[in-house]
């Protein structure tokens, strides 16, 4: 269940002795509640795990720093540079190559990074994403990011 992305599991069950909760942790699961229970503290446990999911995701993002080749995106501090010499980035610029970061390889449609990036749910501003992607290409160069004829942008992984 885990094997594609992190999910979050709450193993709810009949057992409750000790062992059975440090079975069912020890295999995995990220919190162990054993019958009878409230419908109160269930919720406030499925509260408690999403609460740590989102804190741990907000974490992995503002700590990191993302290599792609010759580019280094630190994500805390909102910099990025090509072979160790800072480009400046506007703010779009900045959150369009970090969304394609986060997959380097995976091509994302134009719509998609609409809505990512700019909160857009219409298609009709597409070629926004064009010039912004220009844009990147001029101060990272020419090879940082594929177009995929059709379909969108990838950043090129090296």
């Amino acid at each position: 269940m885990q094997a594609a992305r992190p999910v979050p599991v709450l193993m709810l069950t009949a057992l409750g002795e000790e062992t059975d909760v440090l079975v069912g942790l020890g295999v995995g699961a990220d919190d162990y509640l054993a019958k009878p229970f409230s419908m109160r503290e269930l919720v406030a446990r499925i509260h408690a795990l999403l609460r740590r999911v989102e804190r741990a995701a907000q974490l992995a993002v503002e700590d990191t720093v993302i290599r792609v080749g010759e580019v280094e995106i630190d994500t805390a501090a909102r910099r990025v540079f090509v072979r160790g010499t800072e480009a400046q980035l506007t703010r779009t610029e900045f959150d369009l190559l970090r969304r394609l970061a986060e997959r380097p390889g995976q091509v994302f449609e134009r719509d998609r990074l609409l809505s990512d990036v700019w909160g857009f749910s219409e298609a009709a501003a597409t070629r926004t994403v064009d010039s912004h992607v220009r844009a990147l290409r001029r101060k990272l160069g020419p090879d940082v990011v594929r177009t995929v004829h059709g379909v969108g942008y990838a950043l090129v992984r090296r």
